[in-house]
């Protein structure tokens, strides 16, 4: 089964343990070492959604979870925890960078004012400024925006829109409780194009009940919308969710592993046929092979384990080896704020064999690949099997990079635990 999304917006159910975080948000000294060599990001999580979706495990509130707070006011406290990055950074001794990638994620940060999306981006400016063609996203429900929506928010500095597809099929939709109307989804592409946005779309395969037709639909619709670039994730059933209960209670039928590897090489055969080109497990870019011109930058940041700072509730955050996450209630979140403390909940510093395994984990999934330097002897004594197991490209893994074929894609859980032995 393929691997779901590791995009650093999707935030677990419950925070893990770990030490608190410290009330003014200060870093340790140790976060300075080679931050030269590192972009920053920011990642702005806006926690509101119109409803729940079953599958849903994502830190999101619908309006009547939101008690103690209001959805109006959650600009004015993002605007807050930004200046609050700002000045940790530097008090921390981080040098000046100016911040190469923003990304509005939720929820659905389309249901706020598209004014309060362009102030929150203005603070982002004013407090770090942006890079020379830096790359703005906001994720974007076909239901939640319009084309006067999307012109303001390219006028406002965003670049790019990623639109919530999931699906062309009414009855996969449904099991998902995904409640756009798919009729949406071109027009809300063409509108973005016609503002001078990049677009991508987001799709999910394995749902239970969808077919190969279904999906091969799904596939065909999203690519005569003529998008720049694709994501497709194996739908995860997340413990806790409604979804979830429903398999349990017998009344949806589980997920079939085949089927995920089979629609997976359904989606990588037709979107390369189209002119797209992986370089991530789940995305697929426009470009040539060696360099598809519209890879998502924000996630692949993450997955070299760049530097962000994730601002809203339950918001996670990275930097130099230390990783933080917020509290996750958007009241919480707005009392700390107000007085004036860090609304980090706790936080973790990594040693060096833990991040050494933190980058095999991430970076094997990018077709650029892991230099087999990052292995350990054992690791890299397992790369003649795997190529023996058709999982990775026999010649790039003798030049001493590992890069995933087609099977070890489909397979790429594996793979790591065999480059990461005991």
């Amino acid at each position: 089964m393929v691997d779901a999304d590791c995009d650093n917006e999707r935030v677990p159910s419950a925070l893990p343990l770990a030490d608190p975080a410290p009330d003014d948000g200060m870093l340790p000294p140790s976060v300075i070492d080679g931050a030269e060599h590192r972009d920053l990001g920011v990642y702005l999580h806006v926690p509101f959604c119109r409803v729940r979706c079953g599958y849903c495990d994502f830190n999101t509130y619908t309006a009547d979870e939101i008690r103690g707070v209001k959805q109006s006011d959650f600009a004015d406290q993002a605007v807050a925890e930004v200046a609050l990055a700002a000045r940790v950074l530097r008090e921390s001794g981080l040098p000046a960078r100016p911040v190469s990638t923003v990304f509005f994620g939720g929820g659905t940060p389309t249901l706020l004012p598209t004014d309060d999306l362009a102030r929150m981006l203005d603070a982002v400016r004013d407090a770090f400024t942006l890079a020379p063609a830096a790359e703005v996203t906001t994720e974007a429900n076909p239901d939640s925006i319009d084309a006067t929506g999307l012109q303001r928010l390219a006028a406002a500095g965003v670049t790019r829109v990623s639109v919530g597809m999931q699906s062309a099929v009414p009855h996969v939709l449904a099991v998902l409780e995904r409640t756009h109307d798919p009729d949406n989804v071109p027009r809300v592409v063409q509108a973005a194009k016609d503002a001078g946005l990049q677009v991508s779309l987001d799709l999910i395969y394995g749902t239970p009940g969808e077919s190969a037709d279904d999906w091969a639909r799904s596939l065909d619709d999203a690519l005569a919308c003529d998008p720049d670039h694709i994501s497709a994730y194996a739908l995860i059933v997340e413990e806790g969710t409604k979804l979830a209960r429903q398999i349990a209670r017998g009344e949806v039928p589980p997920v079939d592993d085949d089927l995920h590897a089979a629609f997976y090489e359904a989606a990588d055969a037709r979107l390369t046929a189209a002119g797209y080109h992986w370089y991530e497990v789940s995305n697929w870019a426009r470009g040539t092979a060696d360099a598809p011109a519209q890879r998502s930058r924000h996630n692949r940041a993450y997955w070299l384990g760049h530097d962000w700072w994730g601002v809203g509730p339950g918001a996670h955050s990275h930097v130099g080896g230390v990783r933080w996450w917020n509290v996750k209630h958007p009241a919480a979140y707005a009392q700390r704020l107000a007085a004036g403390l860090s609304p980090a909940a706790g936080r973790e510093t990594l040693d060096a064999e833990t991040r050494r395994v933190e980058r095999v984990l991430l970076q094997t999934r990018l077709v650029e690949g892991l230099p087999t330097d990052a292995l350990t002897a054992l690791g890299r004594r397992a790369v003649a099997q795997l190529i023996a197991d058709e999982l990775v490209e026999p010649g790039l893994a003798l030049r001493g990079t590992v890069v995933l074929t087609l099977r070890g894609r489909l397979l790429a859980d594996a793979v790591v635990r065999r480059l990461l032995p005991d």
